[in-house]
């Protein structure tokens, strides 16, 4: 009785030092490689790949559904079936991630390390995933798109990151699920041109308005004025409209401001 509890307890020991750099709480997805190992059975090991259904194929026990379960959950069901079809009188398995595919996110657009990445707990959020890219860069808005399936049906969520951090609004940093693509958009960009000191593009600032906007530009030369000053903006039809804003006027992405000369 001695021995054998022993000989579990190394197994038990061995078991957590092969698998120290798995995720044990990963839940196995369509695509992922396994390795299947039974102690002291060699004959009963085996590599698989789990099914679009979630299923692999085990010689003497035909299909079983690892699909959804994490690693310790397929090592105990496993046992179940190898013990309930008497394979093996005590089977002790040990299950090891060869290939992950199933579970993954993509992080797209303007962040620094743009990818695929693995889910390795069940609570991951939207910030977590932002952070596996290397966070947003900086020609990336604060604004993410977060799209993908739940309960089979196409989900979409747009999140402000800045907004959701210094208004303490924590339900929107979400919950990401296998399959889904985090989109980091360019920064909202306006443009200025004219009589001002320092013409060009500059990143549009959140609630910026008009008299801002005119002020990242460095202000209106001695020739400048800021009246008669006009806003150029594409309309819901695509067409380009300009008219005269006010001061107090907020700036959106792809304005164009021109600030003309003036006549005295």
């Amino acid at each position: 009785m001695f021995y054998r509890g022993f000989i579990l307890f190394l197994l038990a020991m061995l078991s957590g030092q092969a698998n120290a750099d798995q995720p044990r709480d990963y839940r196995l997805g369509a695509g992922d490689s396994i390795h299947i190992n039974v102690f002291r059975n060699p004959n009963l090991s085996l590599d698989a790949r789990v099914s679009e259904s979630g299923i692999i194929t085990y010689p003497m026990l035909g299909t079983i559904a690892l699909g959804g379960l994490t690693i310790d959950e397929a090592e105990r069901k496993m046992a179940f079936a190898l013990k309930k079809a008497e394979v093996v009188q005590d089977p002790q398995v040990n299950i090891t991630l060869s290939q992950i595919y199933g579970s993954q996110v993509s992080v797209l657009g303007e962040v620094n390390k743009p990818g695929r990445f693995v889910l390795a707990t069940l609570d991951t959020r939207v910030s977590d995933m932002l952070a596996s890219a290397g966070g947003i860069s900086q020609a990336g808005a604060s604004v993410v798109i977060l799209a993908g399936k739940r309960h089979g049906k196409p989900y979409r969520k747009v999140i402000d990151i800045e907004k959701m951090f210094l208004d303490d609004k924590p339900a929107d940093d979400v919950l990401v699920e296998g399959g889904d693509a985090i989109y980091v958009d360019t920064v909202p960009t306006f443009y200025i041109y004219g009589e001002v000191n320092h013409p060009g593009s500059y990143r549009v600032a959140r609630d910026m308005t008009v008299m801002q906007a005119l002020a990242q530009g460095g202000g209106a030369t001695i020739r400048g004025t800021e009246k008669g000053m006009k806003l150029y903006r594409r309309g819901q039809n695509g067409d380009v409209v300009p008219f005269t804003p006010e001061l107090t006027d907020l700036v959106k992405n792809g304005d164009v401001l021109y600030i003309k000369e003036s006549l005295f």
